[in-house]
């Protein structure tokens, strides 16, 4: 492959300049085209960072994005793909260990932040339990379900076993709602206040169940529906 033209190799020079002095002031095609730039270091990769945006809605989407809907992007490889994925896996990650080191209920929006990251923009609904300690810190977090665009199958008894085979003392039930409304169904509703009722009789509490949208969340808690 030729070399960058020199008034490409010039502005990637001025991006990386930018970068290192004030990352906050780079626009979100700034960022994802120096990202690419690392595993594509030879092509002008503006056009690529952009046509990005435009197919997954912004850099939400595509920080969720799986490896198989990034190659689907023209001019995307396994390299190109993988800097995205790497970059997703470090923020979540550095979320999650927020998350995990003090006790859940103490730092609420640091869970928020967590979960909607990590499921706001995915296309297919997920659910997954939180599972808590006597002192309210994460031992487990697990995702139980994983549904079709509009639905993930919830057992309630599959909740409550593997509560009891973790010894949880609470656990808070997750899920995300594709089209990006966050309010609860009849459905949501129901089986929320089963799991409630049954966790009640072990002694094994349920503090919430949050539902997760590129519209916001909810939480059942707040709402009074639990």
């Amino acid at each position: 492959m030729a070399d960058l033209p020199v008034d490409t190799t010039g502005h990637r020079a001025r991006l990386r300049s930018r970068l290192l002095a004030d990352p906050e002031g780079l626009l979100d095609h700034e960022l994802v085209e120096y990202l690419l730039a690392l595993a594509i270091p030879r092509r002008d990769t503006k056009p690529l960072a952009k046509a990005l945006l435009k197919e997954f809605g912004g850099i939400g989407g595509l920080m969720a994005a799986d490896a198989t809907a990034l190659q689907r992007v023209d001019g995307m490889g396994d390299t190109a793909a993988a800097a995205v994925r790497i970059a997703q896996a470090t923020a979540i990650r550095m979320i999650r260990t927020e998350v995990a080191a003090r006790p859940v209920l103490a730092n609420w929006q640091a869970l928020l932040d967590y979960l909607r990251a990590d499921m706001a923009h995915d296309g297919v609904e997920r659910f997954r339990v939180l599972h808590l300690n006597t002192r309210n810190m994460l031992i487990r977090d697990e995702v139980m379900h994983k549904g079709t665009v509009d639905q993930a199958a919830v057992y309630v008894r599959e909740v409550i076993k593997r509560a009891i085979d973790l010894g949880s003392a609470a656990i808070i039930l997750v899920h995300n709602h594709p089209s990006g409304d966050p309010a609860p169904s009849r459905a949501d509703i129901d089986v929320t206040r089963t799991i409630a009722e049954a966790g009640k009789r072990l002694g094994i509490a349920l503090h919430d169940h949050l539902i997760i949208g590129t519209g916001g969340h909810v939480s059942m808690r707040a709402q009074g529906l639990i």
